[in-house]
């Protein structure tokens, strides 16, 4: 891994968290995510599943995690299986988990090779009167390939059908959505590596750059950061592209007079950031440009001050549409004609801000998170209103990750990132 070693005591703990609401008699298993083929013998990069990795601190492919708190002997209530590893293998694709190595990661002392995963399992499953499956219930999941998970499940329901099971998922959503210190700091790391790449860019753009020349830009920045590269597929939209929202060709040329939309974050051990800038392509925001910029910036400083303890995320979003209504009504983008005659399911004001204000983020961009109940302290949540305009050639999105604190205005992960109009202009003039 390009990312330094992570304090074990991190993945003790969420261990310890996850055990303690587990039912009595019951163990859980955690598988990671396969290698996917691409064709021939080419592969995607690897990438683990999330749980594993914030339970174990396990970055390897081929690895299981159980967890079994009344086991009968003491040693097997954490165990570890990994692919075993060997000179061979070394020379071929690069070091490996050794045992000892993976107590040093994970602080789980019970270590066995993947080879004997059924043997011991079935007799800690004869101990057992309960299995928990990890199964993907996320809100926005949606999930075509049948993953290394899915084909545990099956086999295990099929070998052990008289077993009872219950579900990780809600233990889990609860627990990652609050970040302990050392997760925020490897966010934070994440963030300052995107910052990075932001004021790279704003030296380099000018009139005639291609989208695909700035996502290159970025990536040269994080890589040498010890980022593994972008924490999901970046946006580089300029002009009308900016007014498509999940733009992702990047391929076309950067016009004078125009504005780019950048929606990009640098992944950090796996953990994400997310930032939304909108930059002018000449190095000079037009007077309508800059109107709207200043009220999309307007209602994402206001916005994050509603992100408290004890909110509810779908009134945080009522009341965030309140907020963009008044700026749009400023703008001349509605009358109050439109708010009178808007429909309740869809206001008025969705016709310039369609999307979402804000999500939770850390391991994964679009995080756990439980959204109908309150937010609570160390929540990490991105903040990102827009405002779309196609008939006017631009489209502005602003975005900073905020750390919801026990009281007063969130901590602003990217507090060090430039957005004020001004200050933009000035860097990329200067």
């Amino acid at each position: 891994m390009k990312y330094h070693t992570i304090d074990k005591a991190l993945y003790i703990k969420n261990r310890n968290n996850f055990m303690a609401q587990m039912k009595p008699k019951s163990l859980a298993v955690f598988n990671s995510n396969d290698i996917y083929p691409i064709s021939a013998d080419s592969t995607m990069p690897f990438q683990q599943a999330r749980d594993i990795l914030y339970l174990s601190g396990v970055d390897q492919e081929e690895s299981i995690l159980l967890l079994f708190p009344d086991a009968p002997d003491s040693k097997n209530r954490e165990v570890l299986f990994l692919k075993e590893t060997n000179e061979h293998i070394a020379v071929w694709e690069g070091e490996k988990l050794t045992k000892e190595r993976a107590f040093e990661v994970s602080g789980i002392q019970t270590v066995y090779w993947l080879q004997e995963f059924d043997k011991v399992f079935f007799e800690l499953m004869t101990q057992a009167e309960t299995i928990y499956f990890n199964t993907n219930e996320h809100y926005r999941q949606s999930v075509e390939t049948q993953t290394r998970e899915d084909r545990f499940i099956k086999k295990t329901k099929e070998q052990f059908p008289a077993h009872s099971w219950a579900k990780s998922n809600p233990i889990l959503q609860r627990l990652r959505s609050i970040k302990d210190p050392i997760e925020l700091e490897l966010m934070q790391k994440a963030c300052d590596i995107t910052e990075k790449g932001f004021r790279r860019i704003l030296k380099f753009v000018k009139p005639g750059v291609m989208e695909y020349n700035l996502e290159a830009e970025f990536m040269h920045e994080f890589l040498n950061n010890r980022s593994r590269g972008f924490a999901y597929t970046p946006i580089i939209a300029s002009g009308n592209n900016a007014n498509v929202l999940h733009y992702i060709e990047n391929n076309q040329e950067c016009k004078a007079g125009d504005l780019i939309l950048l929606d990009v974050g640098a992944e950090y051990a796996n953990y994400s950031s997310d930032m939304s800038r909108t930059i002018p392509v000449s190095g000079t925001f037009t007077k309508r440009q800059k109107e709207v910029y200043n009220a999309v910036n307007k209602v994402k400083d206001e916005a994050t001050k509603l992100l408290v303890p004890g909110t509810l995320w779908k009134e945080y979003h009522v009341e965030v549409g309140k907020l963009m209504t008044s700026e749009l009504l400023g703008l001349g983008l509605l009358d109050k004609a439109d708010i009178q005659n808007e429909n309740p399911d869809w206001p008025a004001y969705k016709k310039y801000f369609m999307h979402g204000t804000s999500h939770h983020i850390g391991l994964d961009t679009h995080d756990y998170g439980i959204l109908w109940e309150p937010i609570q302290p160390n929540m990490v949540f991105t903040v990102e209103p827009g405002i779309y305009i196609p008939a006017e050639g631009f489209g502005i999105r602003l975005e900073d990750d905020v750390v919801v604190q026990k009281s007063g205005e969130p901590y602003n992960l990217m507090r060090n990132i430039p957005i004020e109009a001004d200050e933009i202009e000035d860097l990329m003039n200067s």
